[in-house]
Order: structure tokens, then C-alpha cells, then sequence
């Protein structure tokens, strides 16, 4: 127990050095526009969006990728809301101010990041399906989830947190997809 207050506390204590720092830059003009731009993709209306596309232009996998990606992100809400509400975790916001981004949370919690899950899942299992699409989803991927440490939504820890345990429920929903000849 105590090596994991340990552990804890050096997370923590290196996520606030790191919010403090994201808090006080001023950055450019251009990586305000582009992170502003990467967190409101992340809101849902391009994977809603995309999953559309697939379903009329998608080819013989359509199914597949559209369900598996879908399960993976429905998974993902269910996961993200109960860890939330577990960890209770105060976001960056909450903390200190920003001293440019006035973007305001989507919830009260900050552990994990929601939107970095969902945008990890869908990525992983689209470019599964979709190896040409790769590239693209997971730079959307990550500028979504770099984009959430940068205006004050999360702390580093949320976004690594996000990022994994979306892969992790996307690449579960392949092997159940593949599993049952679903893929």
C-alpha cells in the first residue's frame, strides 16, 4: 500500500509540473486553432460521421468495422463514466487557470480521458479494417488526446490512461468480432 501511495504521488506530482507548464504557455495562434479543432472532433460527430461513410462506401467490411469500432466506443463510455466516478479526480481546469483556453469540460472528472478513449478505439479498429486509414486516425488520435492536456481538460496520467485502455477495448473487440465471424 505504501509503494502505491508512492507510485500515486509521483504521478500526480508530475502531472501538476506538467499542468502548470500547458497552463502558462502561451501558445501560438496556430496550435490554439488546431487543438481547439482536435478536441471538438474528439466531441463524437466525426466518428459518428465516419461510421456513416463506412456504412454506404465502406465495401464488404463495412459491418464489421462500423459494429466493432461501435461496440469498442459504447465499451468505452461504460468504462470511462464508472472510473470517473471512482476516482473523483479534480481536472487541471478546476485546479488553476488557463491563461488561454476557455473551452469547458464536458464533465466534473477528469480520470481518464474520455475522449482519447473513444478516439483510440475507433482508431485502432478502423485502420484494422482500413489499413489506408491508418495514418490519418491515429494523428487525429493523438491530436485529440494531445489537445485535451493542452486546454486544461486532463492531466497527462488521464490522457496515457485514455489511450490505453481505448486500445485495449478496441483490439478486444476485433478478437470478439474475429472470434464469433462477425469480421
Amino acid at each position: 500500500m505504501a509503494l502505491a501511495k508512492t507510485v500515486w504521488g509521483h504521478i500526480q506530482n508530475r502531472d501538476h509540473r506538467v499542468m502548470r507548464r500547458v497552463n502558462r504557455w502561451k501558445a501560438p495562434r496556430w496550435i490554439r486553432y488546431w487543438m481547439i479543432a482536435a478536441t471538438r472532433i474528439g466531441d463524437g460527430w466525426l466518428w459518428y460521421s465516419l461510421g456513416i461513410m463506412l456504412l454506404f462506401f465502406g465495401g464488404p467490411n463495412r459491418f464489421a468495422a462500423v459494429g466493432a469500432a461501435g461496440a469498442a466506443a459504447t465499451a468505452g463510455i461504460f468504462v470511462f463514466k464508472a472510473l470517473k466516478k471512482i476516482s473523483r479526480r479534480q481536472r487541471p481546469c478546476h485546479l488553476e487557470p488557463h491563461c488561454w483556453s476557455n473551452v469547458l469540460p464536458p464533465d466534473q472528472f477528469s480520470f481518464p480521458s474520455g475522449h482519447t478513449m473513444t478516439a483510440f478505439a475507433i482508431a485502432l479498429v478502423i485502420s484494422y479494417y482500413y489499413p489506408g486509414l491508418e495514418g490519418p486516425l491515429y494523428f487525429l488520435a493523438a491530436s485529440i488526446a494531445v489537445s485535451r492536456i493542452i486546454l486544461g481538460m486532463h492531466f497527462l496520467s488521464d490522457v496515457l490512461a485514455g489511450a490505453v485502455l481505448g486500445s485495449g477495448l478496441g483490439l478486444a473487440s476485433i478478437v470478439i468480432f474475429a472470434a464469433y465471424g462477425l469480421a
